[in-house]
């Protein structure tokens, strides 16, 4: 008896003992939240740059490129244009062999397409990273770059150095 008695009280205790009916809401009223990642853009917003019925898939590890977008690579490789989801993926599809052609970057302030030789890459910051520990994001102007890293931590440096730190993941 005594164990059924405290069965019945732990019930009251976890449904809740108020007798005040919670109100009801209509569901068009209900807001829904969620998560939105730094790195994510709306479908409308990105470029896909990438053919097929995979378009909007890392060319290496399948991650979504609208989720991953601020941090998308891109380059061709015997004419057909590949979208990487991070620099991490384009180094080891250059790890792994290819021989890449125009490789781009997003610019994260005009989320548009740069080439990577006029990126400024902050490297380090408070953002979240993108495969790696270690945060890429890039920019077009010095200046946007110098406002990111101001605000959220990092070094400023050019593709280059940001590709080297990124191999070191292979490693």
């Amino acid at each position: 008896m005594l164990k059924l008695i405290l069965i019945s009280l732990s019930l009251v205790i976890i449904t809740g003992c108020s007798s005040i009916a919670p109100k009801k809401v209509a569901s068009s009223k209900v807001k829904k939240t969620t998560h939105k990642r730094f790195q994510s853009v709306s479908k409308e917003e990105a470029i896909l740059l990438q053919k097929g019925k995979n378009r909007e898939y890392c060319h290496i590890c399948g991650m979504n490129l609208v989720k991953f977008y601020k941090t998308s690579h891109a380059a061709k490789e015997n004419g057909v244009e590949h979208q990487y989801c991070s620099i991490h993926c384009l180094s080891k599809d250059i790890k792994d062999g290819a021989q890449l052609e125009n490789p781009q970057v997003v610019d994260v302030s005009s989320l548009k397409f740069i080439p990577v030789t006029e990126a400024y890459y902050v490297v380090g910051s408070k953002k979240p990273a993108t495969m790696s520990r270690v945060s890429k994001y890039a920019f077009k102007s010095l200046a946007d770059a110098k406002a990111f890293q101001a605000q959220n931590g990092g070094k400023i440096v050019d593709f280059y150095s940001a590709w080297q730190i990124a191999k070191k993941d292979f490693k």
